[in-house]
């Protein structure tokens, strides 16, 4: 049992010093994923990975937190609080530049980019979303993947399956979201 997982316990069993020792533990781990993520952002992303970190433990619920189920569980809600995080900050800086003449510049190939520009985040988002509705488990490997920068192998972990299942996930998802953005860039 990993020490987040006793962690874990621990705050559903009440313990008043459990999230901060949850987040002690995790901050770290959390800011280098969020420091990946952050790297492949546009160069005009003004959110460093340490805000990120600290606004998406403020979303988990701070220092009264959710009792989660397991580490996969946290580090699942982690994932969606930096992808909402990141998905906001595009729609607010896409709301301040509407009507500016940019015309929309169709993806021609979706390996999923490592410069994301906010259209392209809420495009991702969008598609993520509507996976989401058919397919929850692929599009959770999407988030880890996506917004939080995990490789297979460490989605394997979190997700308690094994790379082979991922690896075909994966592949599997990466193909049907192609599919929908094509979709929607040629109407």
């Amino acid at each position: 049992m990993s020490d987040v997982t006793r962690i874990l316990e621990d705050l559903r069993a009440g313990d008043a010093t459990a999230a901060s020792r949850l987040f002690e533990l995790t901050y770290a781990e959390l800011r280098r994923l969020a420091a990946v993520r952050m790297a492949g952002e546009s160069g005009g992303q003004t959110l460093q990975a340490t805000a990120l970190v600290h606004e998406a433990w403020l979303r988990l619920g701070g220092d009264d937190p959710q009792p989660w189920q397991n580490r996969a569980h946290f580090f699942s809600a982690a994932a969606e609080a930096m992808r909402r995080i990141l998905v906001d900050q595009a729609r607010r800086k896409n709301a301040q530049r509407r009507g500016s003449g940019t015309p929309a510049v169709p993806l021609l190939d979706f390996e999923i980019p490592v410069v994301a520009t906010d259209d392209d985040l809420l495009e991702v988002h969008e598609v993520l979303e509507a996976l989401n509705r058919v397919h929850p488990e692929k599009a959770e490997l999407v988030k880890l993947r996506y917004f939080v920068g995990l490789s297979l192998e460490q989605c394997a972990e979190v997700l308690g399956c094994s790379t082979p299942t991922l690896k075909r996930q994966w592949a599997y998802a990466r193909a049907w979201m192609l599919r929908q953005m094509r979709g929607a860039n040629s109407s």
